[in-house]
């Protein structure tokens, strides 16, 4: 496989080729072209198909169209059809690996090794952390340009308990802010997905006696509207005066929708960026085991600087056992998104890079994967 540049009108194409599903952004930065060394291109090149997270789609792209760019022959196809979804088709045998911001259940671990068998070599799925990144809760109330929420409010506002933008739960968080007396309309995911379920972990979390439900990919608050995936949500949020919704930080800034604060009890309310999420997922603790890279984030922090909501989307694929066919162009591509040069690319476009002591512990992992 030979490394080449891709004139402007190709990478052109490869942008409407790999943009699949309901979660396109515009917007997002081109190709970058790397030396042979710096992106070791698969062989015999190939096709690789993939599936899941909608909240990493963006990153997918640019990551897709650099790698394609760079290396002819090499035909890469993600779809967002949620982590969900995409953990399915991968326990299906359909895919080569799946994106979510949610870990694996023991039983979808246990079902994955009748999958994990290819080749004469018997695996598990794995957690591989790949991106990360704040789930920003975006709002359209013309006049009000900086909102601060705790999570007991965003809860109760989530859950149709708090239904008027003048409540005295919110006027008490934005002391001089012109709220008006206008209903509220809080949206969420119609569809199985991690951001929904690290969003309601950070609920859980954070105000449990406001949000007794146990953190799930579907919705289990009561009342509200629903759409489907993070584009669904930022449309419904862009036509609707007086809606609220969470969805990743990226999706926030290409529509230009404005996002709360968050009080977390720190001095400060912290707003949802790329630093402020890295803070807290350095304090993340790996609770894998072996080349599982799982790990757990403590969404009640209350450390200055930390921005609670967040998530870690991983790339879920077979330790051993892995489709013999699929596997060099897998290892190529993962390999790549896990290098020092793929994880400078997110910080561009609204993601937290991994920590180096965890990115190091993924590219370890991908180089043993059989």
């Amino acid at each position: 496989m030979k490394l080449r540049r891709a004139p402007a009108a190709a990478l052109a194409t490869l942008a409407v080729l790999t943009a699949c599903g309901t979660d396109d952004n515009s917007g997002l930065p081109g190709a970058v072209d790397f030396s042979a060394e710096t992106l070791r291109c698969a062989p015999d090149g190939g096709t690789l198909l993939a599936s899941g997270s909608s909240a990493q789609a963006n990153a997918m792209e640019v990551w897709v169209n650099t790698y394609q760019a760079n290396c002819d022959g090499s035909q890469i196809n993600y779809k967002p059809t949620g982590s969900g979804a995409g953990i399915q088709e991968l326990l299906q045998g359909t895919t080569a690996f799946a994106g979510s911001d949610s870990l694996l259940t023991e039983p979808e671990v246990a079902e994955s090794r009748s999958v994990c068998n290819q080749g004469g070599r018997e695996g598990e799925a794995i957690h591989l952390p790949m991106v990360a990144g704040p789930i920003a809760i975006g709002y359209n109330l013309p006049g009000v340009d900086d909102l601060v929420l705790d999570a007991a409010t965003a809860a109760r506002i989530f859950d149709s308990e708090i239904t008027r933008w003048n409540d005295p739960a919110i006027a008490a968080l934005n002391p001089g802010a012109r709220l008006p007396d206008l209903p509220i309309t809080p949206f969420h995911r119609s569809d199985g997905s991690g951001t929904t379920d690290n969003f309601t972990s950070y609920l859980h979390a954070s105000a449990p006696d406001a949000w007794p439900y146990e953190p799930d990919k579907n919705w289990r608050g009561h009342g509200g509207q629903a759409a489907e995936g993070s584009s669904g949500l930022v449309g419904m949020v862009q036509q609707n005066e007086g809606a609220i919704a969470y969805f990743e930080l990226s999706y926030a800034h290409q529509n230009h929708i404005t996002t709360a604060r968050i009080d977390t009890g720190a001095r400060r309310p912290v707003a949802a960026s790329v630093e402020n999420s890295s803070n807290a997922v350095a304090q993340a603790d790996v609770t894998g085991r072996g080349g599982d890279l799982a790990l757990e984030l403590d969404y009640a922090t209350r450390e200055e600087g930390a921005y609670p909501i967040v998530l870690v989307t991983y790339e879920i694929l077979c330790d051993r056992g892995n489709n013999p066919d699929a596997l060099p162009l897998t290892k190529a591509f993962l390999r790549y998104t896990a290098s020092p040069e793929g994880q400078d690319q997110l910080a561009g476009i609204d993601y937290a890079p991994m920590p180096d002591d965890i990115i190091r512990q993924v590219r370890q992992t991908i180089r043993g994967l059989q």
